[in-house]
């Protein structure tokens, strides 16, 4: 069973259906125990920052998604998702992230012939080997939606990079955790591949 946490974020739907095109049986859920028991977790996410933690801690889901990581249950961050998971982001300052990894989440700088919000297909330079990108050649296209961009503090940690006004570590990979600054979702065959990669984890 794929778990999708319900806090409200924008894209829950088409993660959804995007999973069950893929033949998963999938549950949208806050509820502790049903998250606990999935074989897959996914943190969808858009919106603000400071939003969506404020949801999490409102839902009682912070503690719950520290449990599922530390269970090594698959966890899958997409989009705002992915930024959740890092300790503080440019948006909402003085809010605390969930820190599962270290790093932050910068405004993405101005940029000639740059529009922000980064809107639109960007392609992905990714690392060799990397879990989350089996199968997938060359450099591939995926979607972005986004005005912050992810940081990361370890380099090891960092599965796929594009470039938009600067370097973006745009997917990383960390024991069982996962994320993804792009939609998968929105993403074609691409994010697809990347989904099923995912729930065969």
């Amino acid at each position: 069973m794929i778990t999708i946490i319900d806090y409200d974020a924008g894209n829950i739907k088409s993660v959804e259906k995007a999973c069950q095109y893929l033949g998963q049986e999938v549950c949208i859920t806050r509820d502790r125990d049903e998250i606990l028991e999935a074989s897959h977790v996914i943190l969808p996410g858009v919106g603000a920052f400071g939003d969506a933690m404020r949801h999490l801690k409102e839902y009682h889901l912070i503690q719950t998604i520290y449990d599922v990581v530390e269970k090594k249950t698959p966890f899958l961050g997409i989009c705002l998702g992915q930024q959740l998971l890092f300790e503080r982001s440019d948006e909402s300052k003085g809010v605390n992230g969930l820190g599962i990894l270290p790093g932050e989440i910068l405004e993405i700088p101005p940029a000639p012939g740059l529009k922000i919000p980064h809107m639109g297909w960007n392609s992905l330079d990714i690392r060799p080997g990397a879990r989350l990108f089996k199968g997938i050649e060359g450099n591939p296209y995926v979607y972005f939606v986004h005005s912050y961009y992810l940081k990361a503090k370890r380099p090891e940690d960092v599965a796929a990079r594009t470039w938009y006004s600067v370097d973006v570590d745009a997917s990383v990979e960390s024991g069982n955790v996962f994320a993804c600054q792009f939609h998968p979702e929105k993403s074609s065959r691409t994010g697809l591949q990347i989904l099923k990669n995912f729930m065969e984890m």
